[in-house]
């Protein structure tokens, strides 16, 4: 049987920004469930408590389902040394968001990497991610580490070490982050992680999964290039070919990036009729892909 259709989802705010908008083109794809991050100008967990609950009154309207929670706790954009309080105002924030909206996963991260050779403050990232999970889990919701730019995406072998020293936690894995991350649990000069490699050390752990889809990085070239989903390095048909082997039942988010560097800095500058109509291509061709394995 194909993968139901029922467990698409993708990050909506690539589409656009405006809540109409994103609603508008998870339909169009053909879904009915979002993963949450932006509305606006703010993380899900971060609007207003008033413009809050407006957002979830609509999506109910709109009978969309919120499955996980992209949020900002432990992200890239924070350092190891932060202030610890910032996160856990952020968990008191989630959590009643996620209760009204009925969404039992969110995205975490274990803090920004630092220039590797410097001291990374493991021990501390640790004490820091038990907590997190701990709150989470005692409201009866999942937090889920990603693979991104944090210490848990330096390899496999990082993200490993998290399940054992964080009870409860568990992981979300992406498809596309291995291929403009170095290994660095391999030895000098760290070569890029591989993303089958990389799912199969961490796929028994896997809730959820997101899917980017991009090429290696080429001489000083920071950003990889990322293209539709088959058509860069990422693996995707035999990481998914193995995941549905092994009855993967969770949900599949898309995060295309394709038109939209989520992270640019300057967001009034991007086009964001081209992202609209990025978006739900990359959803359609993605629905095809996955249906055709």
């Amino acid at each position: 049987m194909p993968f139901p259709i029922s467990h698409l989802t993708g990050f909506a705010d690539e589409a656009s920004r405006d809540l109409e908008k994103q609603i508008s083109a998870t339909k169009e794809i053909g879904w009915s469930a979002i993963s949450a991050r932006m509305v606006g100008t703010a993380n899900l967990h971060e609007v207003p408590e008033e413009e809050f609950h407006r957002i979830a009154d609509r999506i109910d309207e709109a009978n969309i389902r919120i499955v996980e929670f992209g949020s900002l706790i432990a992200n890239w954009g924070k350092k190891i040394d932060s202030d610890f309080a910032i996160t856990l105002a952020e968990i008191d924030r989630a959590i009643p968001r996620m209760q009204r909206l009925g969404t039992q996963i969110i995205r975490i991260m274990s803090y920004a990497q630092l220039p590797w050779g410097q001291d990374q403050q493991e021990n501390e990232r640790f004490r820091r991610l038990r907590e997190i999970v701990a709150r989470f889990s005692d409201a009866g919701l999942i937090a889920a580490h990603e693979n991104c730019m944090n210490w848990g995406g330096f390899s496999p072998n990082h993200s490993l070490r998290l399940i054992e020293e964080v009870p409860g936690l568990r992981l979300i894995f992406d498809t596309g982050n291995p291929v403009f991350q170095r290994d660095r649990s391999k030895p000098e000069p760290f070569p890029w992680q591989n993303p089958l490699e990389f799912w199969q050390t961490v796929r028994d752990h896997v809730v959820h999964i997101h899917i980017k889809d991009c090429k290696y990085p080429v001489g000083d070239q920071l950003e990889p290039e990322y293209t539709m989903p088959g058509e860069g390095d990422a693996m995707l048909r035999e990481i998914l070919t193995d995941a549905l082997s092994r009855s993967y039942a969770g949900f599949i988010s898309i995060e295309p990036h394709v038109a939209t560097v989520f992270h640019a800095p300057d967001p009034t500058l991007v086009d964001w009729q081209q992202c609209y109509d990025s978006y739900v291509e990359y959803g359609k061709r993605f629905t095809t892909l996955i249906q055709s394995l």
